[in-house]
């Protein structure tokens, strides 16, 4: 009955709740109108509105509503955007947080479905299938906890490293993640920043790549699958090896990095 009660005073919360000066209605059993709370709070964050009805109504989700994200687009989607927003906000409260990066990565500062997450928790729990963070993406979390493993993605798919925005100068600019249509932006997330961020010495044969791609190198099938994808990009030929060089990630703070188009 408790339960019950719970359920029935949330859903006339989400009814009446007013984001931003906008009626909004909320119904939790439709994976589009959760995936929708992430993107208005990413919206909120990018005007400097106000976020506080926004993340009380994700502190207050039944935690079941989340198993509506059944698809690994649908889980992405949520989890990109939130990770996103979060970040953008924690950040523009209080910059200085970012001068203790481990701890502003570690803590547990979110509140998602009566859980308590870190950034930390998103994106290497649920967004990267429970990886160890400093493995390289080569080993798993031995005791992950249920949260994670009832929430995680079915399968790491290294395109979320262009999307995800740490704060930092050198992180892909934030984009508005949606499940439909999700393989067309992270593939031009992917291209996008890959373009931008790699330099190829022709004459010596040598790929400077991003940083993160160094970092989490098993999640992009090791250096030979690299390679793959630069060619199909178009940033090496297609005859061509060149030997990798890892750039150094420029952890300068650059809020309010949003994708212009």
């Amino acid at each position: 009955m408790t339960k019950i009660k719970n359920w029935l005073l949330l859903m006339a919360v989400l009814i009446i709740t007013e984001v931003n000066g906008r009626p909004t209605k909320m119904i939790l059993t439709d994976t589009t109108r959760i995936t929708e709370v992430s993107q208005e709070l990413l919206m909120a964050a990018k005007l400097e509105e106000a976020t506080d009805s926004l993340t009380e109504i994700l502190k207050n989700l039944p935690v079941t509503s989340l198993g509506q994200l059944s698809t690994d687009s649908e889980k992405k989607a949520f989890w990109i955007n939130i990770y996103n927003a979060f970040t953008q906000i924690l950040l523009s409260k209080d910059a200085n947080k970012y001068q203790k990066r481990n701890s502003f990565f570690g803590n547990k500062q979110i509140t998602i479905a009566q859980t308590k997450l870190s950034l930390d928790d998103i994106e290497h729990g649920i967004l990267r299938h429970s990886k160890i963070k400093w493995s390289l993406g080569y080993f798993d979390k031995i005791f992950p906890g249920k949260f994670e493993r009832e929430n995680r993605v079915k399968k790491v798919d290294y395109r979320i490293h262009f999307s995800l925005n740490c704060g930092a100068k050198s992180c892909p600019p934030v984009a508005f993640y949606r499940a439909e249509g999700l393989e067309k932006q992270l593939d031009q997330a992917t291209k996008s920043y890959l373009k931008g961020e790699s330099n190829y010495n022709k004459e010596n044969n040598i790929i400077y790549l991003p940083a993160i791609m160094g970092w989490f190198r098993r999640d992009f099938g090791g250096k030979k699958k690299m390679i793959a994808l630069l060619r199909i990009i178009g940033i090496i030929p297609q005859d061509q090896k060149p030997t990798i060089h890892f750039k150094k990630y420029d952890w300068d703070l650059f809020l309010k990095n949003y994708q212009t188009t």
